[in-house]
């Protein structure tokens, strides 16, 4: 394995897999002449290397595009990190649509095993989710939850519940207490959580008194199955653990009635994050996330990319993709409409990336924002969503969400996704309402945290290539949706949170 990588033939840098020792050199194509260049100084893995003379002002190149200016003259073998680039990005920019032409392939159809909901959509668990309504009745669902899941595993064979998954509960401190915006959000998400199909039943559990309780959230759920999904108040029980729990088996007799069968991955919706981003992330895991979102498109599928933020840099390039002109004005909106709720605050809107990212070789909002959207492959955008509005088309949509990991996360599964790969070279041990599956950038995190990690994409810059991994991680999502728990599902992790934005009362 070598111990760089010059992305595009356009760049003026090149990314170290490995620790380039100062005076160590390397032989690499510069202007379509062989070179050699010499390390002035040690280059840690992930990060880069000047190939050529940057004056102060000049661009520095990765991925074909401007990653940012220097600040100071930069000599050939220097290390480019956050002491001499900055970002070259301003506020609110006038765009053009300028359509990239896309050939949209179609690829032989593949089945997994799912379950089949009355409404027409598909579920890849079965579990009971319970969803409080409001942070104050938090402590109450992991009561229920323990004593439900304490009589779920005691008769599971007893009342015919194998293909039941587990009671989980998504806890959040919201419902209450909210105004505009955030007060929609939450009841906006909740509603998105009770209708998701991964759930066989849903309990809905209020206080009572709360802004968001059941008769205001029902018109936000729209119609329901009163057999899937079912309320508490518990102002209004003398019990409401035990009369829950009673609830529950009764949801879990109507789920058991659902049995895996075969179903077209056309059906399938994954959702596309990443976070704590390092130097490879744009060389391994994003990309290999893009291939897959190419190839599950080629069969009919959906995927959806968030973390507007993170687009801001590269955002020409989504634009440029649009299936049409109205999905691009729609698109400019996204951008614009995430940069003004920045300025709004008082933020500045390039403030990124973090402090994980900043050391693991990502030192612009552009470096990371041009590896972050190859996660989004090559495909068309064929839809737009608003926050917690729920994807309708098939193909490539763009999700309004911002870049933290369990609100992103949340988003995608409440806007229908039924797993989410996660791209990281920092690791984390989150999970959302649905699977999430961690993909490793590099080897060494994959073989450091294998209780967190479930996929490694290092290996694509080691001994295997982008097509073999691609095809190994499409699989591993099939044998996921077929019922295969990721490692946040073992570890008994259940994550959700909402976006806020205003005033708390």
């Amino acid at each position: 394995m070598q111990n760089f990588l010059k992305i595009n033939d356009n760049d003026n840098v090149v990314v170290a897999l490995n620790t380039i020792p100062k005076g160590d050199s390397i032989k690499v194509s510069v202007d379509g002449v062989e070179k050699e260049i010499t390390a002035l100084e040690e280059i840690p893995a992930g990060h880069k290397m000047a190939l050529k003379d940057i004056p102060e002002g000049g661009e520095v190149i990765k991925y074909g595009y401007r990653i940012g200016n220097a600040k100071e003259a930069i000599k050939t073998g220097n290390w480019i990190h956050v002491h001499n680039v900055k970002t070259a990005l301003g506020d609110l920019l006038e765009y053009t649509y300028d359509p990239t032409p896309v050939e949209e392939k179609k690829t032989e159809d593949v089945t997994f095993m799912g379950f089949n909901r009355p409404n027409g959509k598909v579920g890849v668990r079965n579990d009971i989710w319970l969803v409080p309504t409001v942070g104050c009745v938090n402590n109450v669902a992991d009561a229920i939850v323990r004593m439900a899941n304490k009589w779920l595993d005691a008769n599971r064979e007893k009342e015919g519940l194998q293909t039941v998954g587990e009671v989980v509960t998504f806890k959040h401190p919201y419902g209450c207490s909210q105004m505009g915006d955030d007060q929609e959000h939450t009841r906006t998400i909740l509603a998105d959580l009770i209708n998701h199909p991964n759930a066989g039943g849903v309990l809905v559990l209020s206080l009572g008194c709360e802004n968001s309780n059941i008769e205001v959230l029902k018109p936000y759920i729209g119609e329901y199955d009163e057999n899937r999904v079912k309320f508490l108040i518990c102002q209004e029980h003398e019990d409401e653990i035990t009369d829950s729990v009673e609830l529950i088996k009764e949801l879990a007799k109507y789920a058991a009635g659902f049995k895996r069968e075969p179903i077209s991955v056309s059906k399938l919706i994954i959702g596309m994050k990443c976070g704590g981003s390092d130097g490879l992330s744009g060389i391994t895991a994003n990309p290999l996330v893009g291939r897959f979102s190419d190839l599950l498109i080629s069969k009919g599928g959906t995927t959806i990319l968030t973390e507007v933020p993170e687009m801001f840099g590269a955002e020409t390039i989504l634009m440029n993709r649009c299936a049409n002109e109205e999905l691009f004005n729609q698109t400019v909106d996204l951008i614009n409409d995430f940069k003004n709720y920045f300025k709004s605050h008082n933020q500045t809107i390039y403030e990124n990336p973090s402090p994980g990212n900043k050391k693991g070789g990502i030192s612009t909002l552009e470096d990371k924002s041009l590896g972050c959207t190859q996660k989004s492959g090559s495909a068309l955008v064929k839809g737009v969503l608003a926050y917690g509005e729920p994807v309708k088309t098939p193909g490539l949509n763009l999700l309004s969400a911002p870049g933290n990991d369990l609100v992103a996360a949340t988003a995608l599964a409440a806007s229908g996704a039924h797993i989410v790969l996660f791209t990281t070279g920092r690791g984390t041990p989150f999970a959302s309402p649905v699977p999430t599956m961690k993909i490793a950038t590099n080897s060494r995190l994959a073989g450091k945290k294998s209780n967190w990690i479930d996929f490694n994409a290092g290996v694509i810059v080691e001994d295997s290539n982008m097509e073999t991994e691609t095809r190994k991680l499409f699989d591993l999502v099939v044998e996921t949706a077929s019922g295969r728990k990721v490692r946040s599902e073992e570890a008994g992790f259940h994550d959700m949170a909402i976006f806020k934005q205003g005033v708390t009362l």
